[in-house]
């Protein structure tokens, strides 16, 4: 302050300082001193005039919004650490492009996805719908030496059972109405590459046949033709049927299922890795909201805990969509769900004072009655799905949830 003080001596400026000053009674409060230049007519300083201010209260209430700045930045700094550090678990736990997760029941999945990812083995990987099985199958693809080539998924109950041959293995020219050129399948796209199977335990028993000499021979046959074409593919096969229970039926050929059962991999439900459910809901939260041109900083506390206490019968899909229906309608930074979008499973009672037992039960006779009429048909025009009006997938999810078996309606 000295020198501050001569400075402003050997150069007219003002002078004006703060400092805290002891009265009598021994308290210390703050002024505000402030010296004021008096210049004779040659430009000459001749006097200089003094007024002190004081200013505690003004300096107590700087301090406090000061105190309260540095509170607001301790706390957005730690929010930045804190999601910073959720970005770096996300992308710690994402190993295999997006299966986001460090449950244990995630864990061991990743675990068998690195060993069996560098060989040529064939894969089955099993689990409910929504799960993410097409998901374990690119991440085989890409840690494995074929990662360059082709991967080609094919959803085998997606294809009209009189094309699904052409489809995977090709036909020749002439080999039905409507074959007026050659056409390679899949397979043959494959080659070199990774070929999936999603729904493999939709496949007619003449395709059964034929996926199994491909297994076997490495070779395949196109439909109408009769050179046998060498083919280098890895298969990975999905499903989220009981195939054991179809080799039961015979619905399923015994040699085929041992052929895809090389190594089998099951995909936990959303139900078996809840503590997963923060992390899922970060992640997925942030792709739909940078899509949208949108910005999420927070989850809202509550939806959390809806999310944590939800069944989720369509695993991580259905919490896709949820979240991206939360998103589009989300206008400021918490993305929040309504309660009424999701329906928790409750211990005691449902809506109506009908027990969840009594309306299981009530849901599944309305199953079975569906496959009674249907022959155990559970897709196509006349199958249960179609008959109940709901999707084939959500049919398959609630008869194995329900524990029904559905071969047994084939034969009535």
């Amino acid at each position: 302050m000295l020198t501050r003080w001569q400075a402003c001596r050997a150069s007219g400026e003002v002078f004006q300082y703060e400092t805290r000053v002891r009265r009598a009674d021994g308290q210390y409060l703050w002024f505000l001193h402030r010296n004021v230049p008096q210049w004779d007519d040659q430009g000459n300083v001749v006097m200089w005039y003094g007024a002190s201010i004081e200013i505690d209260d003004r300096k107590r209430a700087e301090e406090a919004l000061k105190k309260a700045f540095d509170e607001i930045q301790t706390l957005k700094d730690q929010l930045y650490k804190e999601n910073l550090a959720l970005k770096e678990e996300i992308d710690q736990t994402s190993m295999f492009e997006e299966i986001v997760g460090a449950s244990d029941a995630i864990k061991r999945v990743l675990v068998l996805l690195c060993k069996v990812a560098p060989t040529d083995s064939t894969v089955l990987i099993t689990g409910e719908t929504g799960t993410g099985k097409e998901l374990a199958a690119r991440a085989i693809h890409k840690r494995s030496r074929r990662e360059r080539n082709a991967f080609v998924a094919v959803n085998c109950a997606a294809i009209p059972s009189s094309l699904i041959a052409s489809e995977l293995f090709g036909h020749e020219k002439g080999a039905f109405t409507g074959a007026t050129q050659r056409r390679l399948g899949r397979f043959e796209l494959a080659d070199g590459g990774t070929i999936f199977l999603d729904e493999v335990g939709d496949l007619p028993a003449e395709t059964q046949i034929a996926l199994l000499r491909v297994l076997q021979e490495r070779e395949l046959e196109r439909v109408g033709g009769a050179q046998q074409v060498a083919i280098d593919v890895r298969v990975i096969a999905a499903t989220n049927r009981d195939l054991e229970a179809a080799v039961e039926a015979g619905s399923f050929r015994s040699d085929l299922f041992y052929r895809l059962n090389v190594f089998p991999i099951r995909m936990p439900s959303l139900r078996e890795r809840v503590e997963d459910i923060p992390l899922l809901v970060a992640y997925l939260a942030q792709r739909y909201a940078s899509k949208m041109g949108k910005k999420i900083s927070g989850i809202d506390k509550r939806t959390l805990e809806l999310f944590q206490t939800y069944h989720w019968p369509g695993n991580v899909r259905e919490l896709q969509n949820v979240l991206e229906r939360a998103v589009i309608l989300c206008e400021g930074a918490t993305l929040a769900v309504d309660e009424s979008w999701v329906v928790r499973a409750s211990p005691t009672s449902a809506p109506g004072g009908i027990g969840l037992a009594s309306l299981a039960d009530q849901e599944k006779e309305m199953i079975e009655n569906a496959l009674t009429q249907s022959r155990g048909q559970v897709s196509g025009p006349l199958g249960a799905a179609a008959r109940l009006g709901i999707p084939r997938s959500t049919l398959e999810s609630r008869i194995k949830s329900l524990n029904i078996n559905k071969y047994r309606f084939r034969s009535s």
